[in-house]
Formats: C-alpha cells, structure tokens, sequence
C-alpha cells in the first residue's frame, strides 16, 4: 500500500488497466509514457474536474459524495462487487497511529449449532483473515485431510485457507483450476483489507503472502475483487478421486464475523457419492470392544 492509502492504490491500479481505445478515446498514435488512461481522461470521463480526480486518488478527498464515486466507478468500468469496494475505500477511515491486537476470533454459538447441524456435509468455519476456526469431520476431510483435525481448537496452530490454497502442496493440487481459486481468495482478501483497513493481523498474512509466493503479489496488484458467495470447482481428491463441488459461504449476520463454507454437489451425481464416500471415510469409528459393565455371556 502506497502512502495515500488502499484507495488511491485501487483507483491508481483499475485506471492503469484501462486502455483508452477501451472506453472510446483516439490517441491519434501519441507515444504514451504509462499504460492506462490518464488521470484528466478518467476525469472527463468521469465528468468531473481534473484536480478534484487528482485529489481523490491521492488520498486528500475524503468526503466524495456518492454520485461522484458512481460516476468514478463507471469510468473505471468497475461490476457491482468493485462499485461497492470503491464506496467501502472512500469511506474507511484514517489509519490510526496505535491499533491494540484484534482480539481472538471464537465461533458464536449459533454458528456451532450450524456446524453440527449439517455434519454429514463438509463444512468449514472460517474468520474474517479465512483462519480455519472450526471445520467438522467432512470438511476437515475434504479440504485439509493432511492436517491435524484439532488444529483450529488451538489459535496459535489454526490453519490458514489463503496460505494453504498459496503455499501447500497438498491444497494447490486439490484444485483442478487453481488459479480460478487462488483469485477468489486474493479478491475476498481484497474485500476484507477494504473493510478491515487497520487490521495488522490481516496487513501481516497479506505481507506474509506477498514475500513468499510471486503468483499471490501479482494477483494482488491487480486489485481485482471478488465476491465469491457461491463458486462451483473441480477438485481431485486423494481419497474419493475427482468430484464437482458448489462452495456457498453464509456470512454472519453482522458481515464482520466468522462465515461458513459449505461444499454439496448436485443430488444423485458421482460427485454426491464421492461426498457421501467420504462423510463415511471420515465418521467415528464404532469400538468393538464390550462395555466394560457388559454381562459376559457364558457358554
């Protein structure tokens, strides 16, 4: 993030990506020193004034009225989900001088009741940062079957899902488009850094992610967002082989707590007995051994 905050980077990165034959502008062959539309031609296009732009991408408007965002975001070309991560941008606050440690994430209650109420389908709680807070046997198995299932009841060893899907092995093998997964992480990583601005955990995980994987720093420069409630995926499965799955996260009520990811494929399909194979790969095993008060039967 450059000095005048996550906004200007965003308005500063979707201007940069826009061409000017791309919304209608000649050039007339004129030798262009960046790539992308000029700060005045976003403006007019935009039909506001140059300075004002100018301002507003350096971080010195903070009171731009809804209108104008509009008129910026349809200039930047930008879908519902990007207008609305404009709008979020334009509004968060100032970074403060002094941000205490955000507290530990815990699972509400009703969102365990949740859990356990779709047990027999792989599901997963995940925190704001996609830290795994709770999965249940199924979706322990399914998505991270190669890690300890206790993890995420201890917070110092809960497994991360954006450094899984960048950094393991194991995970970025369980996609068949990894990379159509690996941008809906950055784009929901997006989404949170834009809610979340002061956040240093989250600030920490995306420095992490950039210094260790090249293709996550470049997806995030793109400042693509991507606002991934339901997403459809191939996923190959060392267990029960390749199957389709339909990914819906739930959030919570208030958008700023913990969400859960749920997996299902399509009633009566191989991939729906590839789930039910696995629901009973990983189910408790019954004890063959007698109660000890059993009555033991003599011959």
């Amino acid at each position: 993030m450059n000095e005048h905050g996550h906004l200007a980077d965003f308005l500063q990165a979707r201007r940069s990506q826009l061409r000017p034959q791309d919304v209608g502008l000649e050039t007339y062959g004129e030798r262009r020193r960046v790539p992308g539309l000029r700060r005045e031609e976003l403006a007019m296009l935009a039909g506001i004034s140059a300075p004002y732009y100018t301002r507003l991408e350096q971080g010195q408007s903070r009171n731009a009225s809804r209108e104008v965002l509009d008129a910026v975001a349809s200039a930047l070309r930008l879908d519902e989900s990007e207008r609305a991560h404009l709008h979020t941008l334009a509004r968060a606050p100032r970074r403060s001088r002094a941000v205490g440690r955000p507290p530990v994430e815990r699972v509400p209650p009703a969102m365990s009741a949740l859990l356990a109420a779709v047990e027999g389908t792989p599901a997963v709680v995940l925190g704001r940062r996609s830290d795994v807070l709770a999965w249940n046997r199924p979706g322990h198995g399914l998505f991270a079957g190669h890690l300890d299932r206790d993890s995420p009841d201890d917070p110092g060893r809960r497994p991360n899902m954006a450094r899984l899907v960048f950094l393991d092995a194991h995970t970025r093998d369980l996609y068949t488009d990894w990379p159509a997964k690996a941008r809906a992480v950055v784009g929901n990583l997006r989404l949170t850094a834009g809610r979340f601005p002061n956040d240093p955990l989250l600030a920490g995980l995306i420095g992490e992610l950039t210094m260790r994987s090249t293709e996550f720093a470049t997806m995030w420069a793109d400042h693509r967002i991507l606002a991934c409630d339901v997403a459809d995926y191939e996923m190959r499965h060392p267990l029960v082989g390749t199957l389709a799955v339909t990914q819906q996260t739930l959030q919570s009520p208030q958008g700023s707590g913990p969400s859960l990811v749920v997996a299902t494929a399509v009633p009566g399909s191989p991939s729906a007995t590839a789930l039910t194979l696995l629901a009973h790969t990983t189910a408790p095993r019954k004890s063959t051994q007698p109660h000890p008060g059993a009555a033991t039967r003599t011959p």
